[in-house]
């Protein structure tokens, strides 16, 4: 833990960051509960808003190269600031659009700014926290974006949009603000975090590499991708696919909030509970549980699918948790570098996240119905499944060089 920090304000700082994440999680989310008015208004087919759902996520993948060394230099106080201020302009900028490259646009400005929260999160656990006390941190940490996306998908289409006027452009509006005024609460608050000297050797290609020569890193990159593509993939889709089954707009954002209220005492609790032998277990554990939820969800109707709903929450959402603390309790990187390896990890995670909207849009145009993407997202929970076998059981040998 960093000297002069007390556990006080330890906690009190991370409870910051977990409602920056959370403002993240809303505003990534807003989108989904308004695809039908901005389809209707802008005249864009499902493919089109497929990109749209993925465009951020692409953004996000350039930004995350850099974004990690620019955290590990800057330190999280600028770093986050700045990356808040470009989602809360992201969502307001959508008030002023008028088809398809307009808004394309003002969604990819929001992963210029995602990753300095994503990958900040991880790397202030990774310094402020010891082995014992990281599960509860990540856990808590996690719950962010899944409550902010709780609340974007429960409340936009029963009370921001009534309250709007229906004015899909002005929720925009107010999701932004939002996330603007926490960005400044954060700047005031967290005055006494300093930033980091950096060390003039520790160059970024020479990073990578280091990073990138880890089994374990090397094997987790492609499982992120692969998880992060389903989770953007269902999650971005599901209203509509609800919508499709017979639900309202308002009844559809209310039953796709439903995995993730499933989801978040499943995010508190597992990172937390699982001892570290038994994390890769887990993990693959949990992808064949997301297969037959994802099958049984695009058939079944009533009760059992909101059953199953909220079974597939729970299953769905240890993937990224469990994936970073691995990460960060690899012997072979050391804190200080956490940054640029979580840069590494999110920045692949999401061409998952950007190819999975846009693949299943595309399916949706080919076939006419969402089953052809949901059989996709199965293969994809069975190759993480197959790649939790090669995870190294025990500590690798090659650390990081410190400078």
């Amino acid at each position: 833990m960093p000297d002069g920090f007390s556990p006080r304000y330890r906690w009190g700082m991370m409870f910051l960051l977990w409602l920056l994440y959370a403002a993240f999680g809303m505003v990534a989310r807003s989108i989904s509960p308004l695809v039908t008015p901005i389809l209707e208004d802008l005249s864009i087919t499902y493919s089109q808003m497929g990109f749209i759902l993925g465009s951020w996520q692409l953004t996000y993948i350039l930004a995350a190269l850099f974004a990690g060394t620019v955290l590990d230099r800057w330190g999280i106080r600028k770093s986050v600031f700045a990356g808040m201020m470009l989602i809360a302009l992201s969502a307001i900028l959508r008030y002023t659009v008028s088809g398809f490259l307009g808004m394309l646009l003002a969604v990819a400005i929001f992963g210029a700014g995602g990753p300095m929260i994503s990958i900040g999160g991880p790397k202030t656990i990774s310094e402020w926290f010891d082995l014992d006390s990281r599960g509860t941190a990540v856990g808590i940490y996690t719950t962010g974006p899944w409550l902010g996306g709780l609340i974007a998908l429960s409340l936009t289409n029963s009370l921001i949009m009534p309250l709007t006027g229906q004015s899909w452009r002005l929720t925009f509006v107010v999701y932004g603000s939002a996330t603007a005024l926490a960005a400044v609460f954060w700047w005031i608050l967290s005055y006494r975090i300093a930033a980091p000297i950096p060390n003039p050797e520790d160059r970024i290609n020479r990073i990578f590499r280091s990073l990138f020569g880890v089994r374990t890193v090397r094997i987790l990159l492609p499982m992120a991708l692969f998880s992060f593509a389903i989770g953007h993939g269902f999650s971005n889709w599901l209203p509509k696919i609800l919508e499709t089954k017979g639900l309202t707009a308002a009844a559809a954002g209310w039953s796709a909030a439903l995995p993730l209220v499933a989801g978040i005492p499943a995010v508190l609790l597992v990172p937390r509970l699982v001892p570290a032998r038994k994390r890769n277990r887990t993990i693959a554990l949990c992808s064949m549980l997301t297969i037959a939820n994802l099958l049984v969800v695009t058939t079944a109707s009533g009760p059992l699918l909101y059953l199953f709903l909220c079974i597939l929450g729970v299953c769905n959402s240890p993937f990224m948790p469990l994936m970073l603390l691995i990460l960060m309790d690899s012997p072979e990187i050391e804190p200080k570098y956490m940054g640029s390896a979580g840069g590494m990890f999110f920045c692949v995670a999401e061409i998952g996240g950007f190819a999975g909207p846009l693949v299943m849009g595309v399916l949706v145009d080919i076939t006419g119905t969402f089953v052809a993407g949901i059989l996709f997202l199965v293969c994809l929970c069975i190759a993480i499944f197959t790649m939790t076998c090669f995870l190294p059981k025990g500590a690798g040998d090659d650390s990081i060089p410190s400078g």
